[in-house]
Parts: structure tokens; C-alpha cells; sequence
């Protein structure tokens, strides 16, 4: 009986003992459970955090290629629209220069169809003119026919003939001078030019020196190169203590131009005598005139003015070395040009005939120092001469009003010249002035016999005359600036004095064969 108790306890204890670790292990596996599943929550966190990371980066990489793909497409059409924009220009100019050159031939065209018609005309008038020889000639001198009309065609030829070679020299000269102008335009086109400033209102120039030395032989012996100079060029040379510099004073740029041009050339040259200035100042001048030329070409080529007379061309090519009151005449005269143009084109006219009107108004200015009156009247010859239009020839001698206006054109020049007048700054009375007294001093020097040239130097204060050693001896050449310095006191107005200078020289020259 204890024993079946004791069995039955120990049964109890066993089941109680096993059902304890049952619990034990449950509460395990359920503590198991939830930190799996606290752990397979955060993993699922973190792989939802990466995966949203991921997919940003993503997105931010897509977007920045998107934006290179549209930042080089941009380039790309930008690119595009600069050549299909340089491509319109250079068609617009190719056919701006088709237009020209049609022009061009339609103008040629129709002379050589004027050209043909007066042809037929002349021969048409020689014939009935023959005929009507040949009975005069049959008629009063009693020749029989075939004797008459030998006679009458010999004459005939020989005046067709003095026809023919005049016409031949001048179709000649025209075709010399066409070759020339292009042969120039093609070698200005290829060499490199540069552009300076120009002021007009300076008188002096400064020619750079590599040593003092030079200075000296510059003067030469007893000073015979520096008047050899001063007497080609027309203009002073100060030389003083200024280290490294020799000064060129003249009003006239021209001559001031072709001083420095060949001072420099001697410089570099080193030879210094005055057969070689003489050779040198020469050259110099012929430089002038060719830059003349070219610049008047260059000018009327940048306006687009085409079908120019050369005598034209080299008269606006003056205009740079020319100034009134101050201003730049070249400089005033393009300004004038652009203005009549814009004036004309707010008018409904013709832009392209009053830009010609405006650029040739002071032409006459490039040769009023060479001719008598004044400079509209001496521009309107001109261009008559020149074979212009009959409104430009009418603005440039009304620009003044000097005559009647017989057109609109010549009253928008007026309005253009007055504008680029007017400007704050343009003019300066007192440079004008100044010009013309020395101009005036040179006047008086030359209208004496016997005086080859007078040049005004020291901003006026002296005038040296270069008379004929042939015409003035010695005894009249004292005489001669005496009288020169009489009038000039009676004639001007002027501060201080006017030294008056004859120069007489007598040159021998024989050749050795």
C-alpha cells in the first residue's frame, strides 16, 4: 500500500516536474519567436531604407544624365543655329555681291548697246555724208566721180584713223588704270594692315631715335642735311636736349607725314646725305600718294558707294590729310555720309544716293588750296566733270547755300553737315585760324617772281623761300625779303614776329660717259 503511494507520488512528482519544463520551454520558444521576429523587422527596415537609398541614387543619376544629354543637345542646336546663322550671312553677301556684279553687267551691257547704236549712227551719217561729198566734190571741182571719191575716202581715212588712236589711247588709259586699281585691292587685301587713330588737331610729330649720336648726323656737316630736309619736306626739325627724340613741326600733315616717314627711313638706314634725302623724300611722297588712293578706295568700299570716277577716289583719299576747324575732314565727311543715309531712309528716299551726296559734299576741300574759289563750287566741277548724278552735283554745291537747293537730297546733306558740326567737340575754331594764317603766310612768300616754294615753320614765327638761283641774284634776294616782310606786316595779324628766310642755291650737275 506505501509502496502503490509512493509509485503514485513519484508519478505526480514526474508529470509535475515535466509539465514545469514544458512551461519553461513554451515561455523560451515564445521570447525566441519574438525577438526573430523583432530582428526579421528590423532587416526588413533596413533593406526598405537601402533599397529607398538605392533608389534615389538612382533617380538622381538618371536625372543629371538627363541633364547632360539635354545640356550637350542645347550646345548642339546652339552650335547648329551659329552656322546656319554664319551660313545666311556669307549667302546674304554672296548674293549682295551677285547683285553688284549684275549691275555691274547690266551697266556694261547697255553702254556697249549705246555704244553699237551710236556706232551705226556714225556709220549711217558717214555714208549719206560720203554721198553727198562726192556730188560736191563732182559738182565745184569739176573731178570726175571715181576721182572725187578717191580723193574724199582718203581724207575719210585719215581722219577715221587720228579717230581711232585717240579713241584706242584713251580705251588704254582705262584699262591701265582698271589693272592698276585691281592689282592694288588684291595686295591690300593680302598684306596685314593696322588701323591708328588719327588726330588732326596735332602739328607735331616725334620720330624716335636709337642713340644720341644719330642727332648729329641727322644736322650733318655745318647743318647741310637738316636743311637739306627741312628744304625737301617743307617742314622744321626741332631738335633740342630732349634725349632719344627728334620733334617735326608742320600745319600741313601732309608734308609733316612725309618728314617722319622719311626720317625714319633714313634712320634705319643709316646713310645720311642729302642725295640720299632727296631720293628718300621722294619715296615718301610716292608713299603719300599711293596711301591716298588706297584710303579713298577703302573709304567708299566700307560706304558701299560703287562705280566711283579715280579722280574722285583720290580726292576723298585727300580728305584724311585735311582738317577745318579741327575736325578731320575724311572723318567728318564718312559721318556726314551716315547721317544723310539715315535722314533719307526716315524719308522714304534713296539711302544709297544720299549716303553718295553726304561722303562727296567737301570734296572740293582736297583741292581748294590748288585752285581758285571757294570749295562747293570747285566739289560741284568736280563731280560734273566726274559724270555724277545731277542731285550730287547739286548737294555738294548747295551744301552751303551757295545755290538753290534743287532737290531734296541737297537738303538733307545740309541738315547731315550741320549735325556732324555741331557735335560737342567736333570743331574748334581757333586750329582753323591758325591754318589759315599760315596758308595765308605761304600765299604771300609765293606770289613774288622768282620763288619756287614757301613754308610756313615755328607755328608761323618764320617762312623759308626757296627762290630760282637763275631768277634772284644775291642783291635781289635782300630786296625780296624785305618786300615779303613788308606785306606780310600789312596783311596779317600775328602775335610777336615773322622771320623771313630766302634760301638761293645754285646746283651744277654733269654726267661722265
Amino acid at each position: 500500500m506505501m509502496e502503490a503511494v509512493a509509485a503514485l507520488a513519484g508519478v505526480l512528482a514526474g508529470a509535475l516536474a515535466c509539465l514545469v519544463v514544458l512551461r519553461l520551454r513554451r515561455s523560451d520558444a515564445l521570447r525566441g519567436g519574438a525577438e526573430l521576429l523583432e530582428a526579421a523587422r528590423r532587416e526588413a527596415d533596413d533593406l526598405r531604407r537601402e533599397t529607398e537609398i538605392r533608389l534615389k541614387d538612382e533617380e538622381i543619376r538618371r536625372r543629371e544624365e538627363l541633364e547632360r544629354q539635354a545640356g550637350r543637345m542645347r550646345e548642339e542646336r546652339e552650335e547648329h543655329e551659329r552656322r546656319m546663322s554664319r551660313k545666311e550671312a556669307l549667302f546674304d553677301r554672296k548674293f549682295e555681291v551677285i547683285g553688284v556684279k549684275e549691275s555691274h553687267l547690266e551697266e556694261q551691257a547697255r553702254r556697249q548697246q549705246a555704244r553699237h547704236e551710236e556706232l551705226d549712227l556714225l556709220e549711217a551719217e558717214r555714208h549719206r555724208v560720203l554721198e553727198q561729198t562726192k556730188q560736191d566734190l563732182a559738182r565745184v571741182s569739176g573731178l570726175s566721180r571715181e576721182q572725187a571719191a578717191e580723193a574724199f575716202i582718203q581724207r575719210f581715212e585719215e581722219e577715221m584713223r587720228e579717230e581711232c588712236a585717240a579713241r584706242l589711247r584713251r580705251m588704254q588709259e582705262q584699262v591701265e588704270e582698271e589693272a592698276e586699281m585691281r592689282a592694288q585691292k588684291i595686295l591690300g587685301d593680302s598684306v596685314q594692315r593696322l588701323a591708328l587713330s588719327y588726330c588732326a588737331e596735332s602739328v607735331t610729330s616725334t620720330v624716335v631715335l636709337p642713340n644720341d649720336d644719330m642727332k648729329g648726323r641727322i644736322i650733318g656737316r655745318e647743318g647741310r642735311n637738316i636743311r637739306a630736309i627741312e628744304k625737301n619736306t617743307g617742314a622744321d626739325l626741332i631738335i633740342d636736349d630732349t634725349p632719344g627724340v627728334v620733334v617735326i613741326s608742320c600745319f600741313d600733315n601732309v608734308r609733316r607725314e612725309v618728314a617722319r616717314r622719311s626720317i625714319e627711313r633714313l634712320v634705319a638706314d643709316g646713310r645720311i646725305h642729302p642725295g640720299r634725302i632727296e631720293e628718300t623724300v621722294a619715296l615718301a611722297k610716292r608713299e603719300i600718294e599711293d596711301d591716298i588712293r588706297q584710303t579713298g578706295r577703302k573709304v567708299l568700299h566700307e560706304l558701299d558707294i560703287a562705280r566711283v570716277d579715280p579722280r574722285i577716289q583720290y580726292c576723298v583719299g585727300r580728305l584724311k590729310y585735311r582738317s577745318s576747324y579741327g575736325q578731320n575732314q575724311l572723318k567728318h565727311a564718312v559721318e556726314v555720309a551716315y547721317l544723310a543715309a539715315a535722314i533719307a531712309a526716315e524719308m522714304k528716299l534713296n539711302p544709297a544716293l544720299a549716303k553718295r551726296c553726304g561722303i562727296l559734299h567737301d570734296i572740293g576741300k582736297a583741292l581748294d588750296h590748288e585752285m581758285e574759289g571757294g570749295h562747293p563750287l570747285i566739289g560741284a566741277d568736280l563731280a560734273r566733270r566726274c559724270s555724277e548724278r545731277p542731285e550730287v552735283v547739286n548737294a555738294v554745291a548747295a551744301h552751303h547755300g551757295g545755290e538753290a537747293c534743287e532737290s531734296v537730297y541737297a537738303v538733307v546733306v545740309q541738315v547731315a553737315d550741320a549735325i556732324s558740326a555741331a557735335r560737342p567737340g567736333a570743331r574748334r575754331d581757333t586750329m582753323d585760324r591758325y591754318i589759315q594764317r599760315l596758308e595765308k603766310l605761304e600765299e604771300i612768300a609765293t606770289s613774288f617772281p622768282g620763288v619756287e616754294s614757301a613754308f610756313a615753320i615755328q607755328a608761323g614765327r618764320e617762312v623759308r623761300v626757296v627762290v630760282d638761283a637763275a631768277k634772284v641774284d644775291d642783291a635781289t634776294a635782300l630786296v625780296r625779303a624785305r618786300e615779303i616782310a613788308r606785306r606780310v606786316e600789312s596783311e596779317l595779324i600775328y602775335p610777336g614776329e615773322v622771320k623771313v628766310t630766302i634760301i638761293r642755291e645754285t646746283r651744277v650737275t654733269e654726267y661722265a660717259r
